[in-house]
């Protein structure tokens, strides 16, 4: 009895220390340094100054439960914050600012009445675009908030080219900064920061030194954020058994929805904590490149499920209006057509459709594909992409979201043919001038391939068919896998792909194609084996 007792005594103690231990790491209080780099900017910071932003990091410690609660609510909330910026193309460095706001609380409440994540005025949150009437607040919905801050931000950031005059005109508007401001920082690309610097600055430095390293430290295990994009109507209580919580957990972490009815204006995004561990990009594999003979440790990700994302009311992605692929409005072809048709049925001039989605003016529509709405983005959400076999610039850039040209300009490569599997193509950043495109080792390119057998739900090849089917480095990606049977080719179907496109590449006709493969239509699945007869 004696030893149970002391047993549960120790494990009173234990788990109060081990709380202590984890929280004294987060607790050492950050130092101000004298160079930091923000955005494009390097910003000096005086001794003056500098103790003067400590102050104010100082006090965001003080109160370790405050601190960690505002942690906490940041590493929930900051994934969605980040993405919208890099969407926008602002730095993401600003996102700390809607700590500085808000403390990132949906309902937040200023006395001058501006209101939610980013304390949005209603006049403001209308020039962004941000819906607010008595049945809708957007002001207090992460996703659709961060997306007009960032228009917002950048928009001021055009007057100045200066981040930082861009971050304090947040503060004071537009016309305030400049009166402020004048042109004296605009394209300056080093700032010194003083006692006279403006105080809003200063004030979000120390909420970035306070919590850049923070985000992540401590948080509770309970699960993630999740995002589904909602199109209505319809009410959180009619959406919470499909998402497996209760309506009261949609309600708070939902308070945009003023009496939990979604309008049937445009598709919503909804948010609530899904339990497990967030993987921000699945199928993740570790590879090695060797660049200019320096050993380099990356990551690469595979497109095997995670590309394209498709959001929104996907039981109606043929409908306009329905659904996002990568964030961008979007569509599903039900079945094949012409531009013209199919342009007329979804609301969208055929000149502009073509142009969004990078087609050349006698391509088909084809069934199974997913076509862009609204113009592709200038970069992807992930960095590369691992060339894989069949695949085209266009397919790629269907993928991913980005425009074709961005695509090609961004890695100087101009042709399919000049496309060869295994290439790491660059999604966000220009390849260098000079620069030859890296191929991702042959070991791991097996695992790649291997990883998009998996994810696309068909029966996983042995290993030493996927070594068979691996092509060498010098071999073009349009180069098809080919059987022991001379003239004959088994394709393996890949995303975005379709069977126009398949009879382009292999100079058949379609109807061959459905022909010698047994199919009633043209649709086709991703990791579907298919033969070609080839002429």
């Amino acid at each position: 009895m004696r030893e149970i007792t002391s047993l549960k005594l120790k494990g009173l103690f234990i788990f109060p220390l081990i709380f202590f231990l984890a929280f004294s790491a987060l607790a050492q209080i950050p130092q101000v340094p004298r160079e930091i780099q923000f955005a494009d900017l390097l910003v000096r910071i005086n001794e003056q100054a500098r103790r003067e932003i400590q102050l104010d990091v100082d006090a965001l410690y003080r109160n370790p439960s405050y601190f960690r609660m505002k942690a906490e609510r940041a590493s929930l909330f900051m994934p969605y914050v980040e993405r919208e910026f890099r969407n926008a193309g602002v730095p993401e460095d600003l996102k700390y600012l809607v700590i500085q706001e808000s403390g990132l609380i949906s309902d937040a409440v200023s006395t001058s009445n501006a209101v939610g994540f980013w304390q949005f005025k209603q006049g403001t949150a209308e020039e962004v675009f941000l819906r607010v009437d008595n049945q809708i607040d957007e002001r207090k919905n992460i996703v659709s908030s961060s997306r007009g801050a960032a228009l917002y931000l950048k928009k001021h950031n055009q007057a100045f080219d200066n981040w930082m005059c861009a971050l304090v005109s947040y503060q004071m508007g537009l016309g305030g900064a400049k009166s402020y401001f004048g042109t004296q920082y605009n394209g300056k690309r080093v700032v010194e920061i003083d006692r006279n610097s403006h105080w809003y600055f200063k004030k979000f430095l120390a909420h970035k030194v306070a919590f850049e390293n923070q985000l992540g430290v401590l948080v509770s295990n309970s699960g993630f954020l999740d995002e589904v994009r909602i199109q209505g109507p319809t009410t959180l209580k009619a959406v919470a058994p499909r998402l497996g919580v209760t309506e009261a957990h949609l309600k708070e972490y939902n308070t945009w929805t003023v009496r939990g009815n979604i309008p049937g204006d445009k598709p919503y995004s909804i948010v609530y904590i899904k339990e497990g561990i967030q993987q921000a990009n699945p199928a993740v594999i570790q590879r090695e490149v060797s660049n200019q003979n320096q050993q380099q440790t990356q990551k690469v990700v595979t497109t095997a499920s995670a590309f394209p994302k498709v959001t929104g009311n996907t039981q109606k992605a043929s409908q306009p209006n329905q659904i996002q692929i990568n964030n961008i409005d979007g569509v599903l072809a039900d079945k094949n057509t012409s531009q013209e048709k199919f342009t007329d049925d979804i609301g969208i001039r055929e000149r502009r459709f073509r142009r969004i989605n990078d087609l050349d003016k006698d391509e088909p529509v084809e069934a199974g594909q997913y076509y862009y709405t609204r113009p592709k983005k200038g970069k992807a959400e992930v960095e590369e992409h691992v060339v894989q076999p069949g695949e085209t610039l266009w397919s790629i850039s269907q993928m991913y979201g980005i425009k074709l040209s961005s695509l090609k300009s961004k890695n100087r490569i101009r042709e399919d043919r000049d496309l060869r599997a295994g290439m790491i193509l660059n999604l966000r950043q220009p390849r260098k001038r000079g620069e030859e495109i890296p191929f991702v080792p042959a070991s791991e390119y097996k695992k790649i391939i291997a990883s998009s057998e998996q994810g696309s739900n068909t029966p996983v090849s042995t290993s030493s068919d996927v070594v068979s089917n691996v092509p060498a480095a010098n071999t073009p990606a349009s180069t098809p896998r080919v059987s022991s049977n001379q003239g004959r080719v088994v394709h393996t179907v890949l995303q975005g792909e379709t069977l126009f496109r398949l009879s382009q590449k292999y100079g058949v006709s379609v109807d061959d194609i459905r022909r010698w493969n047994g199919l009633t239509d043209n649709t086709i699945k991703v990791g579907q084996k298919i033969t070609i007869n080839k002429p």
